[in-house]
Order: structure tokens, then sequence, then C-alpha cells
């Protein structure tokens, strides 16, 4: 069995996810292929994780692939997590994933109408009927946002109430559960947001607007496997157990498509992982690098097993749901955090001595966000102690 060092696995972290200076490249779509997919529950990390991997990229140039050549779509997907995702991983991400969130959201939704009793008779029935003229109306206007859509079709107004008699809960309109439904069904997308790039404020289009044809159909257990394959060439060695935490399968669904790739065992220092069997050559080491990477990037939340490059910094890093917030790395492993404060300055703390050498190159990748951010301000969507003690 060959052994793959930790050195090794930040290497190809290094090189993989185009951290080090000259993996850097300015091509956003590669950039999102290069980590498979960019996380994008907070707007703000899926620009400033290009920014780390870039030379002179700006949000422009995300925005310009996001809504005008289209070649980048935001979707729910893995763990129900928003990520922003290059077109053609779409038909894979559909049928690996988001099909079968599509009938968990619309089995939950049906029952929250059963429960409150606002729907005479067939419930799916109906809820399928307010899916189908919502996109009716969509595809008439083009682009619109919820409020929009709840103007031509008025049964996008009924008021649930989830918990009733719960002091906390609060009658809510269905139109959220019905955009969300047709969203995962990829049948909707989120388009271009109201206001700057850090808004989640978005307007809608039909699919075909990214995606002429729609989305194209393929087997589940096909595209579990293409999904697995892109991972562990981008993530890879890895434990199975960081596969199945990923994706959000389970760990039979995991097996059978690895059945379907040609993989092979790697010692992890005592661990078993797995590696593309045309991916064993050994990957050179380039020279010690820093980057600043933002709340939820997608290397860091890469793997549920994080010692090897995570050290015992999570207890400042991360909160209580396992979120990441601001990181700094040098030479592949965290050592710090850092934050924006409201005037706009970026300040970061080492969390351990890194030496001179390491601490210039920091600061010298501190200076670039500025030009990034221009005036736009952004607080994480999650907070996590470090990053609230850097912006008190």
């Amino acid at each position: 069995m060959r052994s793959i060092t930790e050195a090794e696995r930040r290497a190809r972290l290094a090189i993989r996810h185009r951290l080090a200076p000259e993996a850097r490249t300015d091509d956003v779509v590669e950039i999102a292929r290069s980590l498979v997919a960019l996380h994008a529950t907070d707007p703000a990390t899926v620009f400033l994780s290009v920014a780390a991997r870039s030379r002179a990229a700006t949000p422009d140039a995300v925005e310009k692939a996001l809504y005008d050549d289209r070649t980048l779509l935001r979707m729910l997907a893995m763990r129900r997590t928003m990520f922003v995702v290059p077109v053609e991983l779409v038909p894979v991400l559909q049928a690996s994933c988001a099909n079968a969130l599509a009938v968990k959201q619309r089995r939950t939704y049906s029952r929250y109408l059963e429960q409150a009793g606002v729907v005479d008779g067939d419930v799916d029935g109906w809820w399928r009927d307010v899916e189908n003229a919502t996109h009716e109306a969509l595809l008439a206007r083009g682009e619109a946002t919820g409020a929009q859509l709840s103007a031509d079709e008025p049964r996008l107004r009924t008021q649930v109430d989830t918990s009733p008699g719960k002091a906390y809960s609060r009658p809510t309109s269905i139109t959220t559960w019905v955009l969300v439904t047709l969203g995962v069904e990829g049948r909707i997308v989120r388009g271009r947001p109201n206001g700057s790039w850090i808004s989640s404020q978005y307007k809608w289009s039909p699919i075909e607007a990214w995606l002429p044809g729609g989305v194209p159909e393929l087997p589940a257990d096909e595209a579990r496997a293409m999904l697995l394959r892109d991972w562990l060439w981008s993530f890879g060695p890895a434990p199975v157990s960081d596969l199945k935490w990923w994706t959000g399968w389970t760990l039979g669904e995991v097996r059978k498509a690895l059945t379907l790739l040609d993989v092979t065992e790697v010692d992890l220092g005592g661990t078993t992982g797995l590696l593309l069997a045309d991916d064993l050559e050994p990957v050179a080491a380039p020279d010690p690098w820093a980057s600043l990477l933002p709340a939820l990037d997608p290397t860091p939340m890469g793997w549920q097993a994080r010692a090897w490059y995570l050290g015992d910094h999570a207890p400042a890093l991360f909160d209580r749901s396992g979120n990441i917030g601001p990181s700094i790395w040098w030479d592949g492993r965290i050592v710090g955090g850092w934050a924006q404060r409201k005037d706009g300055e970026i300040v970061t703390r080492l969390l351990e001595d890194v030496g001179a050498d390491a601490t210039a190159a920091i600061e010298a990748e501190a200076a670039r966000l500025p030009g990034w951010y221009g005036d736009v301000r952004a607080t994480p969507r999650f907070r996590t102690p470090l990053e609230r003690e850097l912006t008190a």
C-alpha cells in the first residue's frame, strides 16, 4: 500500500486548489472546476474564494461568469448546501444530489400543508399544480422576484404556521417553499441578486436561461461515480468517511459509487484513504505560500477529518455548527484568522509563530484584499469566535 504523508497532501492541496502562486489563474470557471464547486451559502464566499486563487480577477469577472456568460450556476446540492458550479456539472449534481433532495422537500412541505388544513383534497396534486403555475408565470416573465411571482400566482401567498401553539412560530407564505422546490427539481435557478455581490436577495430565472435544453438526465449511480471521481482528483487522498460527509450520501451509496471507479487504497499515517488509480504519482511541493481564505471556503470545508491542516485551531475558527470563519494559511496549514472591519480594514491574527518570512507573505496577501472589496463591507453569515474578536 502506497503511503502518502501529510506534506504530500498539502502539496496536492496547494496545486489542485490553486492556492500556490504558480497555480493561480484568472479563469473563474476553472477555479470552480478545481474545487468541484464553490461554497455559496454566504454569497461573499464565492467571490472571495476566487480572489484568493486569482492573480488579477475582479468581482466583475465572477458576475460575468454567473450572469452574462452563464458558465456558472447557483444550486442546492451536497448536504442541502448552496454551491456555485460549472454548468457542465449541473446534470451530475442534479442526478446525484438534487433529485433526492426535491423528494424530501416536497414531502416536508406537503406535511406542513396537511397539518395546517389549508388545502381541501389532494395536497400533493394541489402542490404540483401551484409549482407548475409558478413555473409558467416565470417563463412568461423571463426573470422575477418571489414577490412578483406571488402576484401572478396568488396561491403562493397561502399562509402556513409550521409550529402552531409555539410562542416563536409565525405564519409564513409558501412562496419560498415552492421556489426552493422548483430549484432543486432543476426547473428554475437563482439569477442576479438585488444589490451587490454580497446580497442573497436573488431574482429567479427558468433553467433554460442557463441550459437551453434543460438539465440532461443521468442515472443516479453513474452521476454519483462521476462526482466522486471529481472530488478524489481535487481532494484525494481521503478516507471513505470524508467522501460520505462531503456528499451527504449514505455509506451504501458511497460504496456503490466507488465500485464504478478504479480507486486504490493508500496509507494516510495509519488511516486508510482512497486515491484514483491513475493519480498515484507524487505532486511536487511548491515553494512555501500564503493565502487568506474566506469563511466557508471549499478548501477547509472539504474534509471532515481536518487535523492534518487545522491542528488545534478549531475552537477559534469554527462555530458550534461546524462552519469555518476566515482563515490564514501558510504552506498548507491553517495558522490564523482574519476579518474585515466596518471601516474596511483587513485585520489578521496568527495563532502560532510562523517566522518572519511567512508573516511577510501573509501581510502581502492581506494587502490584496482591500482592492477586491472596494466599498463593500461583508460580515460572514456565520460568525466565529476569532472573527468576532477581531471586529469588536
